[in-house]
C-alpha cells in the first residue's frame, strides 16, 4: 500500500520514525541509481558500492531535503557527487591508464554478452555498450535525460550547473554517443559479414 505514496509522503513518514517508508524509497529508485552508478564505475561492485553510500547518504541528509525540487533530481545530484568522490578515491589508489585500456577494459567487462545473439541484435543493448564508452559527465547527462526522463533543469539542479550549460553537454554528449554507436555497428557489421 505504501508504494502508492508520493515521494514526499515517504519522506514525512520516514522522518517520523517509519523505516518501511524509507525502504519503499529506496526500492522505487534503487533501479534507476545502479543504472546511474553503473554508468561511472563501469563495475558491478563499484556501482553497488555507490549505490549503497548514496541510499546512505539520503537517509542521513534526508531532514535537509528540502522540495524545491524533485526527490529524484536530489538524491542524483547525490549520486553524482558520490560517484565523482568514489571515482577520485579510485583513481588514487590505482596508476593512471589512457583511453585505449579503459576502452578495452569495457569492452572486456561486455564480452560475455558477446555470444548472446538475441542480446548483440537489441538496440538497447547497444545503446548502453556505446554510452558505457563515454566519459562519465556524458553518459550522466545522457541516462538522465533519456533514461530518468529529467528536464534540463532538473538535470542542471542535481548535477548544480545553470541550464545552458547542461544543454551544450547534451548536445555534443549526443554527438559522442552517436560517433559511438557509428564505430560499434560498423565493427559489429564487420564480424556478420
Amino acid at each position: 500500500m505504501q508504494s502508492k505514496l508520493s515521494d514526499i509522503e515517504l519522506i514525512e513518514q520516514t522522518l517520523g520514525g517509519n523505516q518501511a517508508a524509507y525502504a519503499d524509497l529506496v526500492k522505487r529508485h534503487q533501479r534507476f541509481v545502479f543504472t546511474l552508478a553503473m554508468r561511472f564505475a563501469k563495475s558491478r561492485e563499484d556501482a553497488e558500492e555507490i549505490a549503497q553510500d548514496c541510499f546512505i547518504k539520503a537517509y542521513r541528509s534526508l531532514s535537509s531535503f528540502q522540495q524545491q525540487s524533485k526527490f529524484s533530481t536530489w538524491l542524483y545530484s547525490i549520486v553524482y557527487t558520490t560517484a565523482m568522490t568514489f571515482l577520485r578515491k579510485k583513481r588514487l589508489d590505482t596508476s593512471s591508464i589512457d583511453d585505449e585500456n579503459v576502452y578495452l577494459q569495457i569492452e572486456n567487462q561486455h564480452g560475455s554478452f558477446e555470444n548472446n545473439l538475441a542480446e548483440k541484435q537489441s538496440q538497447s543493448f547497444y545503446v548502453n555498450q556505446a554510452i558505457s564508452q563515454l566519459l562519465p559527465d556524458d553518459a550522466t547527462i545522457i541516462t538522465l535525460f533519456y533514461s530518468g526522463e529529467q528536464s534540463l533543469e532538473e538535470i542542471a539542479a542535481a548535477l548544480g550547473m545553470e541550464a545552458n550549460t547542461v544543454k551544450v553537454k547534451l548536445f555534443r554528449a549526443r554527438q559522442r554517443l552517436k560517433e559511438k554507436l557509428e564505430k560499434l555497428l560498423k565493427h559489429e557489421a564487420k564480424e556478420l559479414i
